[in-house]
């Protein structure tokens, strides 16, 4: 099954224009009929909870519609159509791509994808003993530098059977293991991507079933922190981060968001191929981060020199 990543995530929301303005200052780009698109055109598209053309909600809190897989040929499309049509019903659409639910009851979009294909730098860096990747007198740091998502990276599901849904993904679907947190699940990556995950199943209560988070690839950690600290002064509400993960080796930073569930940037994922073997680890705060960042203020003393005015006064003590 040559699925090369997600497509696209569909919403049915509570407040359209909060989550217009939210996934606009987040970096997407408006295109309309509410959607938002990344630079390669991977998308989130919502809509009013209420919307007559929306798929079902899950039964939950959850606002997450429908996930919408790319694959790279016809062929794929139908050998997932002939796979999942033995045991469930497919729905072809009217523009070609089909859709069914999958045993946790999330409904799954494929279709031939539509990415488009970027020419971009990635963050460059310098370090002694290797040959100089930025250039002379260029700073590394702007200020006014743009900070767009470039690619929806990955999702990750509240599942109340993670090793059921492990089955159907592995089994049906072609998707790999990578790595695994115990007492949480996998993360998976379908063929027709390296990148370390495209789905993580955590697994959780049945009234919890829903979407987690979902986030986009940023051009590296520089811009995970200039468009996250953005985010921040825009007024929204830092969950977790910023930081860098263990399996998958991301940079990561979350947010909370109107849209039922956390969004993410993250940047400089890990990359695998099939001769990579999965790890496992307890789920932890020790197995999920390899440390964590925190903004500080005042950090230096101030004040007149000695005998200019008195002692000097140490701020954020």
């Amino acid at each position: 099954m040559n699925i090369t990543g997600l497509e696209g995530l569909v919403f049915g929301v509570d407040d359209v224009a909060a989550c217009t303005q939210y996934l606009t200052d987040y970096g997407l780009e408006p295109i309309g009929a509410g959607r938002f698109e990344a630079l390669d055109g991977t998308a989130i598209t919502i809509a009013a909870a209420d919307a007559t053309h929306l798929p079902p909600a899950l039964g939950t809190g959850s606002m997450l519609r429908k996930t919408i897989y790319g694959v790279a040929d016809q062929a794929t499309l139908a050998a997932i159509a002939a796979e999942l049509r033995t045991d469930r019903e497919v729905k072809q659409l009217a523009d070609g791509s089909i859709e069914a639910l999958d045993d946790m009851g999330f409904l799954l979009g494929f279709q031939l994808t539509a990415r488009r294909a970027l020419d971009l730098r990635a963050e460059a860096v310098n370090a002694p003993g290797a040959s100089v990747r930025r250039p002379l007198n260029i700073p590394a740091v702007n200020e006014q530098a743009e900070a767009r998502p470039r690619t929806l990276s990955h999702v990750v599901y509240f599942v109340p059977d993670a090793a059921k849904a492990e089955a159907f993904y592995t089994g049906r679907l072609g998707f790999r293991c990578t790595d695994r947190l115990l007492g949480a699940g996998p993360f998976l990556k379908p063929a027709g991507t390296d990148d370390h995950h495209t789905l993580f199943l955590i697994q959780t209560p049945p009234f919890m079933k829903g979407c987690e988070h979902f986030t986009f690839h940023m051009g590296g950690p520089t811009e995970v922190m200039l468009a996250g600290t953005r985010f921040v002064n825009k007024g929204y509400q830092s969950f977790w981060g910023p930081g860098r993960h263990k399996m998958g080796s991301n940079w990561f930073w979350y947010f909370n968001s109107p849209l039922g569930c956390h969004v993410e940037y993250d940047a400089d994922m890990d990359l695998h191929d099939d001769e990579w073997v999965a790890r496992q680890a307890p789920m932890s705060a020790d197995a999920s981060q390899l440390f964590l960042f925190q903004s500080r203020d005042k950090w230096a003393p101030g004040g007149p020199p000695p005998g200019k005015g008195g002692p000097p006064v140490v701020k954020g003590v």
